[in-house]
């Protein structure tokens, strides 16, 4: 086999081959070697001349292709074919081979690596990528192109969107890698951050420095602040693989005021309470920059010898004097591309940070383990992806003294946690099997049982949003009319207002064994005498009833005959209507508890609640029921805000990743426009279902 395949299929650098079993691996290689064959044949059929990587994985990266507008094709000596330009991984073999065969085909060279924000964890694909013609930036001997970007001055508006990345990076408490978790154990009131780096990366010996940077710094650390603490923040592995570290643990315990962090956490813990932060050439000196922390350094990283550090080594003479803007700026937005996970498109550094905040945000907040009962097999299917690195276990019945967690209103102890569908779930029916898009997971109660507090009525009661969450809310507000989006996006839309001068009513229908009327409607509980209530209330009215679609699809009990609902409206619907398409043509809505209130309320639609729904008792409400609880007066935008983007969980199957309300809102009207819930298959699946109630003795 020729040399250039086995240096290839097998590259040392950017995403490597894990090690496997010898026939895994055996099957692995054979794949790349078809891969590259088939590389080959298309070269040579198609004679193209585009960019050309000495990667295969490269070739293969959808990263790359994104950020470069088109995948490259694979470089080999076996066809000798020019290019423009050829392209490497920073300093790796690959790397080296571009600049060498673009030096000897007068051409360019691009040299890719990781951008500063990388990826939640390290094992996951990078949704940012630098690409590089001048050199690398973590090469102090030759120049890059985010120098050049740095040195560069920036316009008013420049100025200020570095300020505010700088201000969300901080907000959103985000790294290179952000799957660790945060700190559990305290440290000292005051601390000096010294930061290790693995043995033999590349930045250190391209950055001036080597082994013995290492301890001068520390002793710099150490001497430079008398009777302060020394935070020694060393490689995770260092007790498994003493020789990925520069420090020897047992060598630091000796040392006095010394305090050694080894275990795997996340780095924003260390650099926001640090009183100063030392590094070799550690990206934790640009991200302690951004936190306003003195950075000493004892290499030359690329955020260093532009005036902003305190530099053991002489900067190169290139890099002159440079605002904290300007390198903020140039390494975040110039100098890199991102691509959204979700969308598969590129997008900006501020969607970036959105995105890998988020995930933090998901990741952390729930206990570490989780015992779920009573749920069913198809609840089991898509629950643990909400609890994301919490680990679900199934069960009939708690052990012990475990965390439970329970579906709605189920029995089960005060400190369960309770889960429930979203406000924005589906394009389909829950009873339908249709997966959703979004839960919660409230620690406190839950939002339909207003007997108790839950983690939405704190959150409405105490929450106090920026301008910025304000327009925030507005604009998801202002989506969400447009599109037409509601809790299950199903229904027909052929029903029109009637030709009265009447003002019309719409009486909202529910299913009556719903555990929102249990423990949110004390005084009515069944539709017929909120239907009765409603008639006593507006007898001049229009009165539009809506039974509940899980009750029109068969799907639940209807309890009762319709003569009694007929007689008390003047239209009772027999199909279920889309909400957006029926709240465009009424004038005021009536409920108990139906989450149809609050989609009228976000139409600014008058809303009278016979129960105490989460939405009422704020002022935005006409109640016929008080909760002294809920004491605070919120605007239409702080409801949604807390209900919206707050409180629910939402998951992209798909993507394999939290998401926002804004994009689950582009995805309801992707699938509610391509009709997905109402396949031949799900059609199927409702009459099984509807078959085995009647089955088991329960009327449609």
């Amino acid at each position: 086999m020729p040399t250039d395949i086995h240096e290839t299929v097998f590259p040392a650098d950017h995403q490597r081959m894990s090690r496997g079993r010898p026939i895994a691996l055996a099957f692995r290689r054979a794949a790349k070697v078809g891969q590259w064959l088939r590389m080959m044949a298309k070269r040579l059929l198609s004679g193209a001349h585009g960019d050309l990587a000495t990667s295969m994985d490269l070739c293969d990266d959808p990263l790359v292709a994104k950020a470069l507008g088109r995948a490259p094709a694979f470089h080999s000596r076996l066809i000798p074919t020019r290019a423009g330009r050829y392209i490497g991984w920073g300093r790796k073999w690959s790397g080296h081979r571009a600049v060498d065969i673009a030096k000897q085909n007068n051409a360019s060279a691009l040299l890719l690596e990781d951008g500063f924000l990388r990826s939640l964890d390290r094992n996951d694909p990078a949704i940012s990528i630098v690409i590089d013609d001048f050199g690398v930036h973590y090469d102090a001997s030759v120049p890059s192109r985010l120098e050049t970007m740095i040195a560069a001055p920036l316009s008013r508006e420049e100025q200020i969107r570095a300020q505010g990345l700088t201000q969300q990076w901080c907000d959103g408490r985000v790294s290179k890698y952000n799957a660790a978790p945060e700190l559990q154990r305290p440290l000292p009131a005051q601390y000096v951050l010294v930061v290790d780096q693995v043995r033999g990366d590349l930045s250190i010996s391209y950055g001036w420095a080597n082994a013995d940077s290492f301890d001068v710094m520390l002793q710099r650390a150490l001497a430079d602040n008398p009777g302060v603490d020394v935070v020694v923040k060393l490689h995770p592995d260092v007790f498994t693989n003493a020789a990925k570290s520069h420090f020897d643990p047992a060598s630091l315990a000796r040392i006095d005021r010394v305090h050694v962090v080894a275990e795997n956490c996340h780095p924003v813990s260390l650099i926001s309470q640090a009183k100063a932060v030392y590094t070799v050439t550690s990206q934790v000196g640009f991200e302690a920059l951004m936190w306003g922390k003195p950075v000493h350094t004892f290499g030359m990283p690329f955020y260093a010898g532009w005036g902003l550090t305190h530099d053991a080594l002489a900067a190169p003479d290139r890099r002159g004097a440079a605002s904290l803007a300007q390198i903020v700026h140039a390494a975040l937005v110039r100098y890199v591309r991102y691509v959204d996970p979700v969308m598969g498109q590129i997008c900006e550094a501020e969607d970036a940070i959105t995105h890998i905040a988020r995930q933090r945000q998901m990741r952390h907040k729930l206990p570490k383990q989780v015992t779920a009962i009573g749920f069913s097999a198809w609840k089991r299917q898509f629950l643990p992806q909400f609890f994301a690195d919490t680990k679900v276990r199934f069960a009939r019945k708690p052990k012990g003294s475990e965390t439970v967690a329970v579906w709605g209103g189920a029995d089960a102890p005060a400190d369960a946690l309770r889960v429930e569908d979203g406000f924005l779930r589906s394009a389909g029916l829950g009873a339908d099997l249709i997966r959703p898009l979004s839960l919660v997971i409230d620690k406190t109660g839950i939002y339909f049982d207003a007997t108790r507090p839950s983690d939405l009525e704190n959150i409405l009661n105490t929450q106090e949003l920026t301008q910025s969450q304000i327009t925030r809310a507005r604009q998801l507000r202002q989506n969400l009319i447009a599109g037409g989006i509601s809790k299950y996006n199903s229904g027909d839309r052929g029903w029109t207002r009637p030709d009265t001068q009447k003002s019309v009513v719409l009486v909202v229908g529910q299913v009556e064994t719903d555990a929102s009327l249990k423990y949110g409607s004390p005084d009515i509980k069944t539709n017929l005498a909120l239907l009765q209530r409603v008639r006593a209330l507006c007898p001049d009215d229009y009165i539009v009833y809506k039974p509940h679609p899980d009750v029109l699809a068969g799907l639940r009990d209807q309890r009762g005959a319709v003569e009694p609902f007929t007689a008390l409206c003047d239209e009772m619907l027999t199909v279920d209507i889309a909400p957006d398409h029926l709240l465009s043509q009424i004038d005021t809505v009536h409920t108990m508890t139906s989450l149809m209130g609050f989609e009228a309320l976000v139409r600014e639609i008058p809303v009278t609640c016979h129960g105490m729904p989460f939405y009422a008792g704020w002022g935005l409400t006409t109640d016929t029921v008080r909760e002294p609880r809920r004491v605070k007066h919120l605007s239409l935008d702080s409801l949604i805000y807390g209900a919206l983007v707050s409180y629910p969980r939402y998951y992209d199957t798909n993507a394999g990743c939290f998401i926002g309300p804004e994009q689950t809102l582009e995805m309801l009207k992707d699938r509610r426009t391509s009709g997905t819930h109402g396949n031949w298959f799900r059609k199927c699946l409702r009459l099984l279902i509807i078959s085995l109630m009647q089955l088991r003795g329960i009327r449609k």
